[in-house]
């Protein structure tokens, strides 16, 4: 049996072209995005099983919060929609007061009082804790447009989905508007009332009119917390201009962003004349309950090592303290620690098993990028998580990461034997402290020499350290230099610029000839020894 249609929005054809509500089963099914996985798998290849680490980038497991905000958001557009039923006088008078706003460039402007059933409400959560995707999952249930003939010709879009600008600037956000609905529609509105000649009071008016005309459902604006680099009355003259879209317009409103845009949402919805229904929903790190460990053991399943590593409590115990309860950091941490071990595999001969060890070091070495804000979780400091507004350095860290180890082992085969290093003779042979230090003299800090010799150990296993030599040179220069060239100084006596002679046997100006024959340019500066004539 169909459920039954409500009599608030029956006869409304903006809400009947829409899917019908879902219950949290409905809900679930509709959310969930599982990567395949098969057990023959880990069969493949190294550099096969790589890339099937990476399909846990699209990982999707929806929790409870996630069926609340699915169902806020159903309600959010749908509720606005009662009160701009096309078949109603209050359409048509709707319309009639966009043209009026647009004649006065006023938003303030009206010819018929109109009631309006929308409502506003922001999302705040600390990054990484999954708001934007989340909302992006939902929105997708949703047909973003739909024509209509009857009662009026039009085409109807029922969601936007718009980043803050960087600035916080309402007019920049206003021209973003337009370009998507242009994307959308196939319009011109960006060119007709876009262009840097048009004053921002006919912007947003227009904005508005456009809005009313394709009856929008819901405007999404991410990344909120921009607003705090405003000057001046930037951020008030969006904040206002927000809420008036919703208490004059008729338009519910998603802000979504991190706590630091927290007291100037509360400060500017504190403004709107439909304080019920204007709030926030705060997105904690997931607590350490039921929950969370039912989210990692069905996560865990998804695991491409040579050898399935059982989850116990002690991994548990790691990925809780290393991620502090934010998903996409543990899933970016799980893939990590996958590709790490089947690169020691490959690489070392090492069986491929996570254990704490492993998830510790990959956390240390790999998410150096979010470590402050993950120790301001561990401590609880609010204040300090305000600074971390965006984790797509880090996504992007570990994209990198990922297809980098994916081309080292691109030659690999199945079930390699372990390497050996080759012999080699001892006069060509120097130990890691000689190679640091000579790392050091060539201006890398130690910690960084350190990190690189280690990398290229990974990617050249059983190669001697002359070989490794080359291959870090190869990667010094593609970093260029690590410091600013110095200026020529003057001579005091001729006052021109006196010439600093470079030192021949400075490793520095050996640099680019290193990667050419390392062992003979070294022999020839007096680095290496000639090996001993045979007594014998």
């Amino acid at each position: 049996m169909p459920d039954p249609e409500l009599p608030e929005y029956a006869g409304n054809p903006f809400i009947s072209s829409l899917p019908p509500p879902l219950s949290a089963e409905q809900a679930i099914a509709a959310l969930t995005d599982l990567p395949a996985h098969s057990p023959v798998e880990r069969t493949y290849p190294a550099h096969l099983r790589l890339h099937c680490v990476q399909r846990l980038g699209r990982y999707f497991d929806p929790l409870s919060r996630h069926l609340t905000l699915e169902a806020h958001i159903g309600a959010l557009i749908r509720q606005g929609y009662i009160g701009r039923n096309p078949h109603t006088t209050d359409f048509i008078h709707r319309l009639h007061n966009s043209h009026a706003r647009v004649i006065a460039r006023n938003l303030d402007t009206l010819r018929h009082p109109v009631e309006t059933t929308a409502s506003g409400v922001a999302l705040i959560g600390c990054s990484g804790i999954g708001k934007s995707r989340s909302i992006a999952r939902i929105l997708r249930l949703y047909p973003q447009t739909i024509k209509h003939d009857d009662p009026i010709a039009l085409t109807q879009v029922s969601w936007l989905k718009l980043e803050c600008p960087h600035k916080g600037s309402a007019k920049q956000l206003c021209i973003s508007f337009f370009t998507e609905m242009d994307r959308l529609l196939g319009t011109k509105f960006q060119a007709r009332h876009g262009g840097d000649r048009h004053a921002l009071d006919a912007m947003v008016v227009n904005m508005a009119q456009v809005a009313d005309r394709h009856a929008l459902g819901l405007l999404v604006i991410d990344e909120i917390q921009h607003l705090m680099r405003a000057r001046g009355e930037g951020r008030e003259d969006l904040l206002n201009f927000l809420v008036t879209l919703i208490n004059k317009i008729g338009l519910p409103v998603l802000l979504v962003g991190t706590p630091a845009a927290l007291p100037v949402l509360q400060g500017a919805f504190r403004q709107a004349r439909r304080g019920s229904g204007v709030g926030s929903a705060v997105w904690e790190p997931i607590p350490d309950n039921r929950e969370w460990e039912v989210f990692i053991r069905r996560m865990w399943s998804w695991q491409w090592t040579s050898v399935e590593t059982p989850l116990d409590d002690g991994i548990l115990a790691a990925l809780r303290d290393e991620s502090q309860g934010i998903l996409d950091v543990v899933i970016k941490l799980y893939m990590l620690v996958q590709s790490r071990a089947i690169q020691l595999g490959t690489a070392a001969g090492r069986e491929e098993r996570i254990d704490v060890g492993l998830i510790r070091h990959v956390a240390k070495q790999d998410l150096r990028l979010i470590a402050p804000m993950i120790d301001a979780l561990r401590r609880n400091d609010l204040r300090a998580l305000e600074l971390y507004d965006d984790l797509v350095p880090l996504a992007e860290y570990v994209r990198q990461t990922l297809m980098d180890a994916t081309m080292r082992l691109g030659g690999s085969t199945p079930n390699p034997e372990p390497q050996r290093p080759p012999s080699v003779n001892p006069a060509e042979t120097l130990d890691d402290a000689a190679l640091l230090a000579m790392l050091e003299q060539l201006g890398v800090a130690p910690d960084l020499a350190a990190i690189m010799l280690g990398e290229a150990r990974l990617a050249n296993p059983g190669a001697s350290t002359l070989d490794l030599v080359g291959a870090i040179s190869d990667r010094l220069k593609d970093r260029g230099p690590e410091a600013k060239p110095r200026k020529k100084r003057k001579s005091k006596a001729a006052g021109t610029a006196a010439v600093i002679q470079p030192d021949p046997l400075d490793l520095r100006n050996l640099l680019p000839e290193i990667a050419d024959d390392a062992h003979d340019v070294f022999m020839q500066a007096g680095y290496i020894r000639p090996p001993l004539e045979d007594a014998g």
